[in-house]
């Protein structure tokens, strides 16, 4: 379309000129200008250098709701803030000039009788000449642009046609930049979706997916606050499971949280199944129900209801509550649709999430209370036997287990006292960290140091590398000491402060560092003695002593010594692919009668050398090795756990066991075919039992020599 410039002489010319590079630039502007907002705050700018005008406005045609929307109101001095006015085609001139495509001059607004509800605004401003014209293009009719004035019949031709030149350049500029919103509102609609599809993937638990939701829901529509509810069909109610109000202010009545369907805003938007905004003038003219006028009493003056839909049905409502008139846009409800797809996609997964975790925890819970049936009746793995002494060590356990207390066990060697241990750390809170351990006794005493509390590098010759101890690898967890009577002096204090105040420093480090360690400590030594003897500190071991278990040597649970047997037959006879049915009666009192100075492991020991020799069903037992002390422990001369059998102590029961077995290795001690390996016992602990009960190895080897 081409405006020829009028060329006429003297003021008229010099205006028409002016209107011509009016014309220029706000061609140029239009194409800099994409928010149509932007566009005719700018025009309104350019066009007074060359229109005397009160007002310029801007009305878009709605296809949604078929009205007239006022997009916007400039005034000569700048932009005039209004509230947001639709209005129904027929009561405007603006509709009246959309729907003919025809300009329309009113001269004097004063005497206009028609649209009497939008000229009396017009009024209001003082307005007497106004002019429409259509904004409109071959493809598709997209509003009007208005001008106004405060003189009667203002304008004349030229003036009119310069607003028909004007009209032009706007509307291209406007199509151009509504098809510009609509490609980027398209794109953030998707960018929308694939983000909340994102967070609604990554969230799988109810707790955590709502307040996900509301914070995108934030994003993208303004809203003051986000409430869930969930549709239960017993009892035809909506239970309120979410709000996210951000001023942290309470929106739910107190004790409120099921509401009747029927009262409430969400059984119109579950029948029709679709999104429905709720405006300030129905929410006051509604039943007023508690949850309804609590959020009057707020200030909210819309509410958006959106329908969560799966193909199971309706799971409930997302409601978006704003304290802003006219707060919800259409092209809000069409994404809010989707959006509610989406969200109710994800509420049946988060429900089936929680069911499925709920029977499996379920399952877990029978697991282990099938595995409880078949334990000992003290639910104890591994550790064998009802005997009254074990049980009321097994009770102490249980006691003690819960705290962080350090524990102590005592008892001879073989008699169980890692199993106590473990026990202590598996019926603690701490049963999901480490359970580290630590044998003192096989540590020497040069590197103890290190295997407590690690070194770094160079710390000493051969410390190439930074290296972590003991009491670091059981942060959070349970360190087991065993033999903690063998710890040398001077290693003690450093030990004490670890278990004094959690903290400690590496060997040739100075970074203090900090753990969270429970002890167990074990000993088959008198530490009260070594105390006594000042081979041991006091103040280490009355810190050690904090809850001491004895655990009872075997002699003292004879009663527990069938059951034990057939444990280790059983165990041993299944390694190594055999099948013993049978342990004869004179065996077995054989087995009882014997005191068992090496305990539950000598037993265990002795038994694998059995299954071992056994070739049928039948348990074959070496019961040379136990008649010489089998007679003084005949069943008319021993008393179940008496310190003494018959007319022999057990102290001198034990010295001639370890005497019999010393003479058959020669007073060989140590090695594969020495007497602590036949007895079960390790080498110090039997080194140990021989100077306590003045036995010499050196006169069995003097022995085999020929005289």
């Amino acid at each position: 379309m081409s405006f020829p410039l009028l060329t006429t002489e003297g003021e008229h010319g010099q205006r028409e000129a002016l209107r011509y590079q009016v014309l220029r630039k706000i061609a140029d502007a239009m194409v800099v200008h994409r928010e149509p907002r932007d566009l005719f705050r700018h025009l309104a700018r350019r066009l007074k250098k060359a229109l005397s005008f009160n007002f310029i406005n801007f009305v878009l045609h709605d296809p949604a709701t078929d009205a007239m929307h006022l997009h916007g109101w400039e005034t000569a001095t700048g932009t005039k803030a209004l509230r947001p006015i639709r209005w129904t085609v027929d009561d405007t001139a603006a509709g009246w000039v959309w729907q003919r495509q025809r300009s329309l001059l009113i001269p004097d607004v004063q005497a206009e009788s028609r649209f009497p509800k939008a000229l009396e605004t017009l009024r209001e401003h003082h307005v007497r000449t106004y002019y429409v014209l259509p904004m409109s293009t071959g493809t598709c009719k997209l509003g009007t642009i208005g001008i106004g004035s405060a003189e009667p019949a203002a304008y004349g031709a030229h003036d009119l046609y310069f607003v028909q030149a004007v009209a032009h350049f706007v509307t291209v500029a406007v199509e151009k930049a509504l098809r510009t919103q609509q490609v980027e509102r398209e794109r953030d609609r998707l960018r929308l979706l694939l983000g909340l599809s994102n967070t609604l993937v990554s969230n799988r638990s109810l707790e955590e997916l709502f307040p996900a939701i509301a914070s995108t829901l934030r994003t993208v529509i303004q809203h003051d606050i986000t409430t869930l509810m969930l549709y239960d069909a017993k009892k035809t109610s909506l239970r309120m499971c979410g709000v996210d109000h951000p001023e942290s202010i309470p929106f739910v009545p107190p004790k409120a949280t099921d509401f009747p369907l029927g009262t409430f805003l969400a059984a119109e938007v579950l029948a029709q199944a679709k999104p429905l905004v709720f405006h300030h003038q129905e929410l006051a003219m509604r039943p007023n129900d508690e949850l309804l006028a609590n959020a009057l009493a707020q200030g909210i003056r819309g509410i958006c209801c959106v329908p969560l839909t799966t193909s199971r049905g309706q799971l409930g409502t997302i409601n978006l509550l704003s304290r802003r008139e006219q707060s919800f846009e259409t092209p809000d409800l069409d994404l809010l649709l989707e959006i509610g797809t989406q969200v109710g996609i994800a509420l049946e997964n988060a429900t089936a999430f929680a069911e499925i975790a709920q029977l499996k925890e379920r399952l877990a819970q029978e697991k282990l209370y099938l595995e409880d049936e078949i334990r000992t009746e003290h639910n104890f793995e591994h550790i064998v036997g009802r005997s009254r002494a074990l049980k009321k060590v097994l009770a102490q356990v249980e006691t003690v287990a819960p705290s962080d207390a350090t524990v102590l066990v005592l008892g001879e060697t073989g008699t169980g006292k890692e199993l106590i241990a473990r026990a202590s750390h598996n019926l603690s809170a701490r049963r999901s960290r480490s359970f580290v351990k630590l044998n003192c006794a096989a540590i020497p005493t040069g590197l103890l140091e290190s295997e407590l509390f690690g070194h770094e590098k160079g710390a000493f010759t051969g410390a190439v590398a930074q290296k972590l101890g003991r009491f670091e690898l059981a942060d959070q967890g349970t360190l087991f000491l065993d033999e903690v009577g063998e710890i040398p002096l001077e290693a003690q204090p450093k030990l004490l402060r670890a278990l004094q105040d959690q903290e400690f420093e590496r060997l040739g480090g100075t970074r203090t560092i900090r753990v969270n360690v429970r002890v167990v400590a074990a000993t088959n030594r008198d530490l009260a003695q070594m105390v006594a003897d000042r081979q041991f500190r006091s103040d280490l071991y009355y810190r050690l002593n904090v809850f001491p278990i004895q655990v009872p040597p075997l002699r003292n649970r004879r009663a527990d010594i069938p059951m034990l047997v057939r444990y280790f037959v059983h165990k041993f006879s299944e390694r190594r692919g055999m099948r013993i049915e049978t342990i004869p009666a004179d065996t077995m009192a054989a087995l009882i009668s014997w005191p068992w100075p090496g305990n539950i492991r000598e037993l265990a020991n002795f038994i694998e050398r059995a299954v071992i020799l056994s070739k049928g069903s039948v348990l074959r037992v070496p019961l040379a090795e136990l008649q010489s002390a089998a007679e003084p422990f005949s069943a008319s001369s021993h008393t179940l756990g008496s310190q003494t059998l018959g007319s022999q102590t057990l102290e001198g029961a034990e010295r001639d066991h370890i005497s019999h077995v010393l003479s058959e290795t020669h007073g060989l001690v140590a090695g594969p075919s020495g007497a602590a390996a036949r007895l079960g016992l390790k080498r110090t602990t039997l080194l140990y039992k021989m100077e306590k009960l003045g036995i010499s190895s050196q006169r069995f080897r003097d022995a085999r020599r020929p005289s």
